[in-house]
């Protein structure tokens, strides 16, 4: 019983130091790599690669420049990986001084070589004719232009179509500073205005107020 009291004793004695040199031990196992990733061949940096620590599914990507920074353990491998590069692994020396290094890793182009394609023509001039004539060619910019500028067309729109936020928002301010224009005053009425009467005209030789069961788009012809 004396000897157990002892050791115990003895055991919280040295506990700390022991702790105590284990994380040292463990804090000198982390450390912080940071660098910047470029081309082998003209030193140009390669952004938006991926560096992972291997076997721990973690890692960081370079930013705009190349640049990247990641803290491993001492005997930890990188792997560098960007679309377009090879592949490069790095391992992390275990007899590192320190707790930071800096580092530039050059990675090589990875050539893609895509099967060969051959292009053959029709075999013939006539089934190139025929399928030409049988093709359907959609119509050109100016028919189409054309087709969505009618006068039928834009009519109806703009009598069917309600105004969106930018068009209710003028029609607003506008009456808004109509209402403020003649504030205190009786407003001129558009009886006697030859303007209002020159747009009626033209509203009535256009067929504005005609029957719209007479017409596909609303005004009659």
């Amino acid at each position: 019983m004396h000897k157990k009291i002892t050791y115990i004793l003895l055991s919280s004695l040295f506990f700390p130091f022991l702790l105590k040199a284990q994380f040292a031990q463990f804090k000198d196992s982390i450390i912080q790599i940071s660098g910047i990733t470029m081309t082998a061949d003209s030193l140009r940096a390669i952004p938006a690669v991926s560096i992972l620590v291997r076997g721990q599914n973690r890692g960081t990507i370079s930013n705009t420049q190349g640049v990247f920074s990641i803290v491993a353990f001492k005997g930890d491998t990188l792997s560098f990986t960007a679309v377009g590069f090879k592949r490069k692994d790095y391992k992390i020396p275990a007899t590192l001084p320190g707790n930071n290094y800096s580092m530039i890793q050059l990675m090589v182009d990875d050539t893609t070589y895509l099967p060969v394609t051959i292009i053959k023509p029709y075999p013939t001039r006539e089934e190139f004719d025929k399928a030409f004539v049988s093709s359907d060619i959609p119509d050109d910019e100016y028919e189409i232009a054309r087709q969505n500028t009618q006068q039928a067309r834009l009519r109806a729109l703009s009598r069917y179509t309600p105004p969106d936020a930018r068009e209710a928002t003028s029609m607003y301010l506008n009456k808004q500073a109509q209402s403020l224009y003649y504030a205190g005053q009786q407003p001129p009425q558009n009886i006697l205005n030859p303007l209002a009467w020159a747009q009626f005209i033209q509203a009535w030789k256009r067929g504005d107020f005609k029957n719209s069961s007479n017409s596909k788009y609303g005004y009659g012809y």
